[in-house]
């Protein structure tokens, strides 16, 4: 029997290869001898035990750290030149740059790096400078460049990142949409009567919900302002944030924290491991955020059935089609936060007529299966040409 050739998957923090390639790594070991790469810690071990792959540890620093930077390094080179993979392909920054030079150096064939969103486009000054350089530099030492999406691609040319092809997978996403979790059918009406009941959310109320870091560059302060105005003109109109506050990162103001916690119509949830009784007991879902690399929260609020009303960032303006699944708006607009949600709660025919498509036209694009078989197909494309 032919042996498989190594695939190594990077990532800088484990929770990203147990969160974002759930099942794809699994997917790719009927084909290759899958190995992930991050730090150890419970996410690296539940790859290992739910995608049935072998893990190393090699920790990876998210800041600028030069010297716990260079020993990731080293490490990652002397495991690279030691298990002589075919491939290595990278997610997140900091994984990516290293991951690329110590393949690089360690002779590994094909040396892939999955761009999921910029961060340089987005800083000013020397940060900026720098951040452009070092993806630069993360280029230049690999050999192929996927954009998560066409936003991404875009950015990459004209930061003039890179001079190399850059190809996106399917029509964009790393992992695509599990469909058969994310089904409102599994979530019954009873459950989400239970929900409501709990979070004192009236039966005849509208709810909107928002899923992610409660973070100033998500948005939530636009949209806390939105809605503290709409839920004035109308009582029934409840807001669900679900996601934890990151105060020391990209803290809130003060006016929205104050607001978040004195108005009654404003729910905060913190973090949850399952958002779908969430999704499933709201009416629209709202993500204003300033910056996104391909959202899959977007993806799994559509999948469940839910009107989206998204800013006009990459990725956000890739899943949702005006009129079709959503509403787009521009960033960093309270007034058009307000203005579409009160659209979606007064027009009921244009929410019912969102509401009966958005599953289908995300299933279309964005199913897991398409995603993963056209990676497939990429890698075995590479493949011959080594």
């Amino acid at each position: 029997m032919k042996s498989k050739h190594k695939l190594f998957r990077t990532a800088t923090i484990s929770i990203s290869l147990d969160i974002l390639l759930k099942g794809q790594l699994a997917f790719l070991k009927e084909h290759y001898e899958v190995v992930a790469i991050s730090g150890q810690d419970v996410h690296l071990d539940n790859v290992a035990h739910r995608e049935g792959v072998q893990t190393i540890a090699v920790t990876f620093q998210r800041q600028i750290a030069p010297l716990k930077d260079v020993i990731s390094l080293l490490q990652l080179y002397k495991v690279l030149r030691k298990e002589k993979p075919l491939m290595v392909h990278s997610i997140t920054p900091k994984a990516g740059l290293l991951t690329m030079i110590a393949g690089y150096f360690a002779g590994v064939p094909i040396r892939i790096h999955t761009f999921t969103g910029l961060i340089f486009p987005y800083k000013k000054g020397f940060l900026h400078h720098l951040l452009l350089f070092l993806d630069k530099v993360l280029c230049r030492f690999a050999t192929h460049i996927i954009p998560e999406g066409e936003g991404v691609k875009k950015d990459l040319v004209a930061f003039k990142v890179t001079k190399k092809p850059l190809k996106v997978i399917a029509n964009g996403n790393v992992n695509g949409i599990d469909l058969q979790y994310f089904n409102p059918e599994y979530i019954s009406e009873e459950v989400c009567k239970n929900y409501k009941r709990t979070l004192h959310i009236a039966p005849s109320d509208f709810v909107f919900v928002f899923v992610g870091r409660l973070v100033a560059d998500k948005g939530i302060n636009e949209l806390v302002a939105a809605f503290t105005d709409l839920s004035t003109q109308n009582s029934n109109c409840k807001l669900l944030l679900v996601g934890p506050f990151e105060n020391e990162l990209d803290p809130l103001n003060s006016e929205t924290l104050h607001l978040i916690t004195t108005n009654t119509s404003i729910i905060s949830v913190g973090f949850q491991d399952d958002i779908r009784p969430y999704l499933a007991l709201s009416n629209v879902f709202v993500f204003p955020s300033y910056r996104e690399g391909f959202p899959n929260v977007v993806l799994q609020a559509g999948a469940m059935n839910l009107p989206c009303i998204v800013t006009d960032i990459s990725g956000c303006n890739e899943i949702v089609i005006p009129n079709e699944n959503g509403i787009i708006i521009p960033v960093k607009n309270k007034i058009a936060i307000f203005d579409a949600m009160q659209l979606l709660y007064q027009d009921k025919n244009l929410l019912k007529r969102l509401n009966s498509k958005s599953r289908a036209n995300i299933a279309s694009r964005f199913q897991q299966e398409l995603v993963w078989n056209n990676l497939l197909q990429e890698y075995k494309r590479l493949e011959k040409n080594v």
